[in-house]
């Protein structure tokens, strides 16, 4: 690099454009989806194309912090539907994504003591197992079945941001969990630490296995799924499973994220700019989640996701993809 920058001497511009014409033929997908940008004269385009990735992938990371549903259902129909990016590919950007924003607020919930690392770690067991399975069978499955999938579990992110959050403060735990030594604290309102039990260990189990397989197959945090069996299934206090589901999300990513690398479905020109901007959109979304009061916003949102749900669906039913 610094042999052709001295070649150029002072011509900025033209050793710019030498870094992204480099960058055009040996991106093999990138020529692909932007067939009439391959080529030197037009090789700004590639830079348009990844600051038009990059803004999008901060707004996801922005909404999806602010009102909970994470970057990923997001960043994947804006992958699909408006750049025309296949589906594998997608979901290999989207993965990288998770691991990155799910390292950053994990530690955060970590250090404030709300995240069951324990319970975590057991789960990841089964979260795994799932995201292996699942990763393998994206990569037989038809786009068009995993994208009517995908509108599914939209659909199932959108009910739950409806669902009554509960405490459960007062329950119960089983044998099982007794003995796995799954039960903890957190910091209540007050400052103060609020003891908690669980209880149905292999209920929860079961569903992680379904979480992971989702999240394996369709590239995104499956956290309404996780959440749901700590919540649901489990009876953990709904503070301690969103923070204990954020600090998996990252892990399982990683396991899902071999299986496509494997099969060379993780392309850098696209997972490095979705990788920034979520992780950036993220970040002012946690800044900003202070000041608004997103209750408004994510009822907003939530219809935005459930039109991009049907559409998902529909698109896959005619074959579009």
């Amino acid at each position: 690099m610094f042999v052709i920058a001295g070649s150029l001497g002072t011509d900025r511009r033209q050793f710019f454009l030498s870094l992204a014409a480099f960058f055009i033929e040996n991106t093999p997908l990138v020529s692909n989806i932007l067939p009439n940008f391959a080529n030197k004269k037009s090789s700004m385009s590639i830079i348009v194309f990844t600051i038009l990735l990059f803004l999008g992938a901060y707004c996801a990371g922005l909404l999806g912090s602010l009102t909970g549903l994470g970057g990923g259902v997001v960043v994947i129909p804006l992958l699909t539907l408006c750049f025309g990016i296949d589906f594998h590919y997608a979901i290999g950007a989207a993965l990288v994504a998770s691991i990155a924003t799910s390292s950053g607020s994990a530690s955060a919930y970590v250090k404030e003591g709300m995240t069951n690392i324990r319970l975590g770690m057991f789960l990841e067991v089964a979260t795994s197992l799932g995201a292996v399975l699942g990763a393998a069978a994206a990569l037989w499955m038809p786009t068009n079945a995993i994208a009517i999938i995908f509108g599914g579990v939209l659909l199932l992110t959108v009910a739950m941001q409806f669902k009554q959050k509960t405490d459960y403060v007062d329950v119960k735990g089983s044998k099982l969990a007794m003995k796995l030594k799954l039960f903890g604290s957190y910091p209540n309102k007050e400052g103060k630490l609020q003891n908690y039990e669980l209880k149905n260990v292999p209920g929860g189990f079961a569903v992680m296995v379904l979480a992971g397989a989702l999240s394996g197959l369709l590239g995104i945090g499956s956290g309404v799924l996780k959440v749901l069996a700590m919540d649901s299934c489990m009876k953990v206090p709904f503070k301690v499973s969103t923070t204990t589901s954020n600090f998996m999300i990252g892990v399982t990513a990683v396991t899902s994220a071999v299986v496509y690398l494997q099969r060379g479905y993780i392309e850098p020109g696209i997972a490095f700019p979705i990788m920034v901007g979520v992780l950036a959109g993220a970040m002012s979304g946690a800044k900003l989640l202070k000041r608004l009061d997103v209750k408004l916003l994510r009822k907003i949102f939530a219809v935005a996701i459930f039109l991009v749900a049907l559409n998902m669906i529909y698109n896959g039913i005619i074959g579009k993809f």
